[in-house]
């Protein structure tokens, strides 16, 4: 893996990296506006950290709830788009747009299925999950227990991609990114 850092994203999404479509290849069913896209994770994001933060309650009481663990929520923004990275075995590229709340890592190599959605998931697995479940065992880590509900929340948009990698491609399928969009296809 090779990660470049590209900057502030400026919102071309002509401008991202990306190879050519392969013969065959199917767009994945997703929104081709990007806010709209960004609305429609905004809103997961906010039903699952609700979800997620009334387990917290229901497993303590309001003494569960840690400014700590919010604000240390936010400090894994990079980290998260770094263990994506990772799951690529070529060429990433980082962008950022903090103002707009745009930090995403994109490559234009193609992808089994099943390491898509690992690939989808691995942050949300280290930063949210992995410390909620460690907070619902020992309820007096409360810390982990709102660091964790927040950090699932910030795996909405990857939530999309596993729902439409698993909905959308058939066994056998490969997939990449092409701008702010998936593809599958046949190999």
């Amino acid at each position: 893996m090779k990660l470049n850092y590209k900057g502030k994203f400026d919102g071309d999404v002509n401008s991202i990296p990306h190879g050519d479509h392969k013969p065959g290849a199917v767009k994945f069913r997703e929104p081709e506006d990007p806010k709209k896209l960004g609305l429609i994770a905004n809103g997961i994001a906010t039903a699952i950290v609700m979800l997620a933060l009334l387990g917290v309650f229901l497993r303590g009481g309001f003494e569960n709830f840690s400014i700590a663990g919010i604000f240390l929520s936010y400090i894994t923004l990079f980290p998260h788009e770094i263990l994506h990275a990772l799951c690529f075995k070529d060429e990433v590229y980082l962008y950022t747009n903090l103002k707009n709340g745009i930090m995403f890592v994109t490559g234009p190599e193609d992808m089994t299925k099943g390491r898509f959605i690992f690939m989808s998931l691995l942050p949300n697995i280290v930063f949210g999950f992995v410390p909620y479940i460690l907070f619902m065992i020992n309820p007096q880590w409360k810390i982990m227990g709102t660091f964790g509900a927040m950090c699932i929340s910030m795996g909405a948009g990857d939530f999309l991609n596993v729902f439409n990698a698993i909905t959308q491609m058939p066994k056998g399928a490969r997939t990449y990114l092409h701008g702010f969009n998936s593809w599958w296809y046949m190999p």
